[in-house]
């Protein structure tokens, strides 16, 4: 009787199966299998009155999956090996409430790698399903779906914005906080001095030493006049410093990385992660090759420390050891190891042959920072020399690489190793020239992917799993655009921001969001109840939603100078779901939709109902949201609906809409046949043919040419039909480049 583990990627779940026996089967559950509900009271999935207990439904596609996981388990032992964190945790608990596992006896494993040995090993630490975990995660959802749907629904029906949320929300506030710093930042001009000799520069400092900034061109000037071309050598400083290693990377600092040396963004960061973590095929093996890449932790296992330090002393010496860098983060879980290659030895030369490109690089970025966390520090040798100049003094600085330590795999520029300073051997220099350069004072930076991460997690925003989907949420809500790695608020989400601000800045605001990913943690330790939890922040919530509902403004459509062709009335710019358009005012009782330019298409009467014409619409809800389809303008009465574009000519065959696919005109109706060609039927003289495919026998999905009269006529050909004969009526085919009759006794050539 073979054993069940289960995963939750399919790729996972074919690299794990390959280090284990014939005894065991993989399975995957291809991540959640159920979700909140939302049907019931007002549609969360939640009985609030009750102690907020939870409503889980299957997730709509998932029900054969869960079929063949029932069939599969059936009196077998089952293992529980989802993702090592709190999601993973809740993964684990759905499929045990499916599969009729008892909680108290569930076999739950984890690795934070996977690899054989750390498969294998988790084995060893088989425990239950910690339901702690689970409530956290169960209570963040919740916390997400309340406020999610309560204040989407009211900003939707105030100022057409299409969602708000916990994390979601606060991010926006920060980028359109900064925004405002920015546009109220007002410039102005500063001045500073350099002297200009042979081979080196000086910069101003000031009088006696002492910083000095120039708000002035007359300043400037007057110290300019009061200086001459003889500066005096006053100090030679020179310092020897060490520069340390950064710690292995964690979700935040790898997404910053990649963003800043690689130009990735966030979603596209993890995705390759995802991909090195759950295992790529090395020769005959399949190898896990980076560690779990959801975490806030810095620490490495002492099995990577010691074989990483072994490394370094066979290849590289060691004068190259150091010690392990560890950063500890505030707010930080703490619950798996840094993300580090599964091993030192699977270096990126070796690994290049069976990666992407990108996937090369992105590997090559978390094998260096790891191995450089457990190497020496690199050493510059500083120098800093001062001149004086009629009581001013002026200063350049100098840099030499000593020791270049962790940086020989890490990597630095030439222009960053040495920035080498003359000998200054002389009392006394001569300047070439002495200029005045006017600079003005600049704003902030607007956020880029990196920067706006770093933030979210110094400030305690959301958790490494959502850093990246946040970013992509607000890019779907239209909310922010990205211009030059920049990140700029749109109008909308500028208003969005203002208006939560004014109606929900207790809820909405960095503290309070951060207070709140605390308590899920204290959750996940059993140190904080959830139903409290969630009862305080619902008490919180609520008077805010009442007030909003009540006070909040209604922002109307805009007023355009047009009258709606059918009813009289003006048209106005609404927002939808897909952007704005162009409607009658007198909705609902007119719904008529001026179609925008990229949409018009010729005016063709409704082959259905002959009273409407087709226009083009876009799907409003679900996974096609905003997807064109065709239909016809007399709707609801007629529900005529085309996928695809239609042109204006009629099918000869059934009397519905042709349109072209790949240059040739094929009709809407499928129950007619793909491609119509007007070649008449020489057997019944009442059909015309059209391409088949053979669905049975040994023939299946092969192409033919038939009546469509079938099957009143069974007239079949295999070869395409081009026209009918002009001397006897029968069919023509392309024969080698000639047109040739099939009728033997006609034997027409063209």
């Amino acid at each position: 009787m073979k054993k069940i583990i289960i995963v939750e990627s399919p790729s996972k779940s074919h690299t794990i199966e390959s280090y284990m026996g014939d005894e065991y089967k993989v399975l995957s559950s291809k991540g959640h299998i159920r979700d909140l509900s939302t049907k019931g009271p007002q549609g969360l999935g939640i009985d609030i009155e009750h102690g907020f207990i939870p409503h889980y439904v299957t997730i709509k596609g998932k029900e054969d999956l869960i079929k063949t996981l029932k069939k599969e388990c059936q009196g077998k032992e089952v293992y529980l090996a989802t993702d090592p964190d709190r999601e993973g945790e809740a993964i684990s608990y759905h499929l045990a409430e499916v599969l009729g596992i008892d909680i108290n006896e569930s076999k739950r494993i984890v690795f934070n790698e996977i690899t054989k040995k750390a498969v294998l090993e988790a084995f060893n630490h088989v425990r239950k399903i910690d339901m702690n975990l689970v409530k956290s995660q169960e209570t963040r959802r919740m916390l997400d779906r309340i406020l999610g749907f309560k204040l989407s629904k009211l900003l939707q029906s105030k100022i057409k914005s299409k969602s708000a949320g916990r994390v979601q929300s606060v991010s926006l506030k920060l980028i359109c906080d900064l925004e405002k710093e920015i546009q109220a930042f007002v410039s102005t001009a500063y001045y500073e001095i350099e002297a200009l000799f042979d081979d080196f520069k000086l910069d101003f400092i000031g009088l006696n030493n002492k910083k000095q900034t120039i708000t002035s061109k007359e300043e400037a000037e007057t110290i300019k006049n009061a200086l001459n071309v003889n500066f005096n050598l006053y100090d030679i400083e020179k310092k020897e410093t060490n520069r340390e290693s950064k710690p292995a990377y964690t979700t935040s600092t790898m997404q910053q990385d990649a963003s800043n040396k690689l130009n990735f963004n966030s979603i596209k960061t993890m995705k390759l992660a995802q991909g090195l973590y759950e295992g790529k095929q090395i020769g005959s093996d399949a190898i896990g090759l980076i560690t779990y890449m959801r975490t806030d932790s810095t620490r490495l296992s002492n099995d990577f420390i010691e074989d990483a330090q072994k490394y370094i002393k066979d290849n590289l010496g060691n004068e190259y050891l150091g010690n392990v860098k560890i950063k500890k983060q505030q707010n930080a879980q703490d619950a798996h190891e840094a993300i580090r290659p599964t091993s030192i030895y699977r270096t990126p030369e070796v690994l290049k042959p069976y990666l992407t490109n990108d996937e090369y690089k992105l590997y090559k970025l978390i094998y260096n920072r790891a191995l450089a966390s457990i190497m020496a520090s690199a050493k510059f040798e500083n120098t800093k020399v001062l001149f004086e100049n009629n009581h001013y003094f002026f200063k350049c600085n100098g840099q030499r690489m000593l020791f270049d330590g962790y940086l020989k795999v890490y990597g630095i520029s030439d222009d960053e190793k040495n920035n080498l300073l003359p000998e200054f051997k002389d009392k006394n220099y001569y300047a070439n020239e002495i200029v005045i350069n006017e600079k003005h004072t600049k704003p902030k930076s607007r956020y880029t992917e990196a920067s706006l991460i770093k933030d979210m997690e110094e400030l305690g925003i959301g958790r490494p799993s959502t850093y990246a989907q946040t970013l992509q949420t607000l890019k779907l809500r239209e909310y922010i655009d990205v211009v030059d790695k920049k990140i700029v608020p749109t109008e909308q989400g500028i208003l969005t921001s203002s208006k939560l601000d004014e109606y929900f800045s207790p809820i909405i605001n960095v503290k309070y969001t951060a207070s709140m990913e605390n308590v899920l943690d204290l959750i996940s330790k059993g140190e904080a109840d959830s139903t409290t939890s969630l009862a305080n922040f619902y008490n919180e919530l609520e008077p805010l939603i009442v007030n909003a509902s009540q006070n909040m403004e209604k922002i109307a459509p805009k007023m355009t100078d047009e009258l709606c062709p059918e009813c009289g009335r003006p048209l106005v710019i609404r927002k939808g779901s897909y952007g704005e358009f162009t409607a009658c005012s007198g909705y609902p009782e007119c719904r008529y939709i001026k179609q925008s330019e990229e949409d018009q298409i010729p005016e063709i009467p409704c082959p259905k109902c002959g009273k409407g014409h087709i226009v083009c619409k876009h799907v409003l809800k679900g996974k096609n949201k905003g997807q064109k389809f065709y239909a016809c303008s007399n709707y609801p009465e007629c529900k005529n609906i085309y996928n695809d574009e239609p042109i204006n000519k009629k099918c000869p065959i059934c009397g519905d809409l042709m349109t072209i696919k790949d240059g040739v005109e094929v009709c809407m109706n499928h129950e007619c046949g793909k491609e119509t060609h007007e070649v008449l039927c020489p057997k019944c003289k009442k059909g015309h043919f059209v391409l088949r495919v053979a669905k049975r026998s040994k023939n299946a999905g092969n192409t033919f040419y038939a009546c469509s009269n079938y099957p009143k006529c069974k007239n079949i050909i295999t070869l395409e039909p081009i026209k009918n004969c002009p001397i006897c009526g029968d069919v023509m085919v392309n024969k080698e480049g000639i047109l040739k009759c099939l009728n033997e006794n006609c034997n027409h050539e063209e």
